[in-house]
């Protein structure tokens, strides 16, 4: 099996360090260390950081050449633009119902280009947190990364159409306060690349029929977009929790892999998306599995 989004590494090309990594136990060393200018790794370094609005919705193309002195670099929070007003607390998902109005589905649609700009901000902080870990790994967070920055610009487009625009309603940033939690390259493609992105597979087909129930066919059309766009970021997950646990991924191993407390449950949608996460390489038992999952268990 080749890795999605990126070709599979050479193992001869590896560093003993690199080894290391592929363990998936490598844990974060804090340094004073910055990024050379016009490297990937400053590209990064400034997307996660920058308080700028525009940057943040689209910044430049990221450079092509890696920093060959990279050391561990450790980001515990995003910069955060003046635009973008920090809630307490999550907004309750609207109803069937509230989503006729064109408001609620605004509201949703902005939640979602929220999670969309920190997948974005957690890819490239991953990638500056494990420079040892292998390239073609490396690689694919900064290409699924520019995958999330077009999403979110569907996002926007689509929220613009309804009246609003982002930033005029207030951001959760629900992710930066758990994915921290991962120590290891393996428990973020636990966390992130099967938890929340496989949970997104179910999210978008939900709401994609939410949509068109509320007469929105082209918010529909977006959701369905990007659901089928994020099947590729699963199988990612699953190509390198694999290859960095060194064991097939089933339901044990990958809720194993979980920084406590987090649970399973937080990590599914209802109605699950057995298709799409089939096409995204996870086996119907895990599946299963995950469905069946109680929180006592």
């Amino acid at each position: 099996m080749r890795p999605p989004t990126s070709a599979a590494p050479s193992t001869a090309a590896f560093k003993r360090s690199d080894r290391r990594a592929m363990t998936g136990h490598a844990t974060f060393v804090r340094t004073m260390w910055s990024p050379q200018d016009g490297t990937i790794e400053a590209w990064a370094h400034r997307y996660v950081t920058s308080d700028e609005l525009p940057y943040k919705l689209s910044p430049p193309p990221p450079p092509k050449e890696w920093d060959p002195s990279a050391e561990p670099l450790v980001l515990t929070h995003p910069g955060r633009p003046e635009e973008l007003t920090l809630a307490g607390r999550g907004t309750r998902t609207p109803g069937r119902d509230a989503l006729r109005r064109p408001e609620r589905r605004a509201q949703l649609l902005h939640t979602f280009l929220h999670h969309e700009l920190q997948a974005a901000e957690l890819m490239c902080r991953t990638l500056l947190a494990f420079p040892a870990a292998p390239r073609a790994f490396r690689q694919g967070l900064l290409s699924i990364c520019q995958d999330e920055l077009r999403h979110m610009e569907m996002y926007a487009e689509h929220i613009e159409r309804l009246g609003f625009r982002f930033g005029g309603f207030p951001v959760n940033d629900w992710f930066w306060r758990r994915v921290p939690e991962t120590t290891t390259a393996l428990q973020f493609v636990a966390l992130m690349g099967l938890g929340f992105e496989g949970a997104n597979l179910d999210h978008t087909a939900r709401f994609a029929e939410r949509f068109d129930q509320a007469g929105d066919a082209r918010g529909a059309d977006v959701q369905r977009r990007i659901g089928q766009e994020e099947i590729p970021h699963v199988a990612f997950g699953v190509y390198w929790f694999e290859k960095l646990g060194h064991a097939p991924l089933t339901f044990d191993t990958w809720r194993a892999a979980l920084p406590s407390p987090l649970s399973p449950i937080l990590m599914r949608g209802n109605p699950i998306d057995r298709e799409a996460r089939a096409r995204a390489g996870m086996s119907g038992a895990f599946t299963e599995a995950l469905f069946r999952f109680q929180p006592t268990q």
